[in-house]
């Protein structure tokens, strides 16, 4: 019983205002049918990663020192070990888009071909500014991928804009925010 009353008092508000995040999230999947592939297991994860004491996250245990979690088990295993992971979720992902809308209005491609061309051009643009190519495809990227992507590739690439490209997205000029693994510190 001491476990649990220790566990509830060491519960922050941040905590519980990612509980409240989470369960918007699981709400807008169920009940609004909003994109709930994604929104579904998002919600459960900001709850789940916030619970204290769970052995979900690294923690480290009176007598027994730090222990991993399953979630740093996961990001050694399927990410950084094989890369499987990533490319599984957007294989699975991708299989499950309803093209529906698509084959009702053929035209709606042309917003597709508009994004893509977006890239390019801003590639372009950004070179033609004086920015090395591996500068301009970052910047480029950003038009047509969402945050985790867009940091992906400055990544990959070695960016010299490493942390402009997190100006960007708002979430502060911290460059640990991109190597972190398990998010924006």
């Amino acid at each position: 019983m001491e476990f649990l009353v220790e566990g509830v008092m060491s519960v922050t508000w941040q905590q519980v205002l990612m509980y409240a995040v989470g369960i918007l999230l699981i709400w807008l999947a169920v009940k609004k049918e909003y994109e709930p592939a994604l929104l579904l297991p998002m919600g459960f994860g900001a709850i789940l990663v916030n619970l204290p004491s769970t052995g979900v996250l690294n923690q480290v245990l009176d007598g027994v020192g730090e222990t991993n979690g399953i979630i740093q088990w996961l990001f050694e295993t399927g990410i950084e070990a094989s890369e499987a992971l990533p490319i599984l979720l957007f294989i699975g992902i991708g299989a499950m888009i309803d093209f529906g809308p698509l084959l009702s209005q053929p035209v709606m491609f042309l917003f597709g071909a508009a994004a893509q061309f977006g890239i390019f051009f801003a590639i372009c643009a950004a070179v033609l500014l004086g920015f090395d190519l591996k500068d301009a495809a970052s910047i480029g990227i950003i038009g047509a991928a969402d945050g985790p992507t867009s940091i992906l590739v400055s990544q990959v690439l070695r960016s010299n804009y490493c942390r402009g490209g997190l100006l960007l997205y708002g979430f502060g000029s911290h460059c640990t925010a991109v190597c972190h693994p398990f998010g924006y510190y």
